[in-house]
């Protein structure tokens, strides 16, 4: 079994008084597609925020390759950040900078390359994601599903072990939804990279994910893979969600 990549222990979040994670606790494995879902407002996209480290839990852990990235600071919360890419559910371009200049843009503010070393590793990370043709263009010149791929590229131009996606296919339609997820498919198995990806998209999920934790009023409800989960789970929330029942109003 593959060794983990990141571990998350007894993790509580909470805002004021409201407990929104409870004392979670559950593991990432090298090269894996992992999927957090859940219901509107269960916590998934703070969860990754925590994971990030965007924000500071109430308590517990997260390792990131054996190193708590709440408690480090300096250089050594530098060292685990340069391992991780992060893709937010908007694509977060930069709207005044061209393709090649938002995924060129790690790298001016992590390294010292020479210009045209960056505009070639910017180019290939295009290359990647099918767009390197697009490199001139604004963001406003192409389609979401276009921002949302060179949003990855840019996430990849550190070369991370692991990358986060935030609803990946949140707005987007089927086909190019289901475009996405065979990318997201060909980067795990070209590159090896671990992919931590939140969504509530049952066809992507069921595409896509290697094994699924499911969030519920703060808590792991189910973990395993979904369609184990669909077929065998002993909780009728989990099935519910998994085979898109709906639930009768009490």
């Amino acid at each position: 079994m593959a060794e983990s990549i990141i571990q998350v222990n007894h993790l509580t979040v909470q805002f004021g008084e409201r407990v929104v994670i409870n004392d979670i606790s559950f593991d990432v494995k090298k090269g894996e597609v992992f999927i957090v879902l859940g219901g509107s407002g269960c916590g998934k996209s703070t969860l990754l925020n925590h994971m990030v480290g965007l924000l500071e839990p109430a308590s517990g852990e997260i390792f990131i390759n054996g190193r708590d990235i709440v408690t480090s600071f300096g250089d050594d919360r530098n060292a685990i950040l340069d391992t991780i890419g992060v893709m937010f559910q908007s694509g977060a371009l930069f709207g005044s900078m061209t393709l090649l200049e938002n995924v060129r843009l790690p790298l001016e503010e992590k390294t010292q390359l020479p210009l045209n070393i960056m505009n070639s590793i910017a180019r290939h990370k295009l290359s990647l994601v099918g767009l390197v043709d697009f490199s001139d263009f604004m963001p406003a010149e192409i389609s979401g599903g276009m921002q949302k791929r060179v949003a990855i590229a840019r996430a990849l131009a550190m070369d991370p072990e692991i990358l986060f996606l935030d609803e990946p296919s949140a707005g987007l339609d089927p086909i190019t939804s289901a475009n996405l997820d065979k990318l997201i498919l060909h980067l795990s198995q070209v590159l090896g990279v671990t992919f931590v990806v939140v969504s509530h998209e049952l066809p992507s999920i069921y595409a896509i994910a290697d094994r699924v934790i499911m969030l519920h009023d703060g808590k792991i409800i189910a973990m395993g893979k979904p369609q184990e989960l669909r077929d065998h789970s002993e909780s009728e929330f989990v099935k519910q969600f998994f085979n898109r029942e709906a639930v009768e109003a009490r």
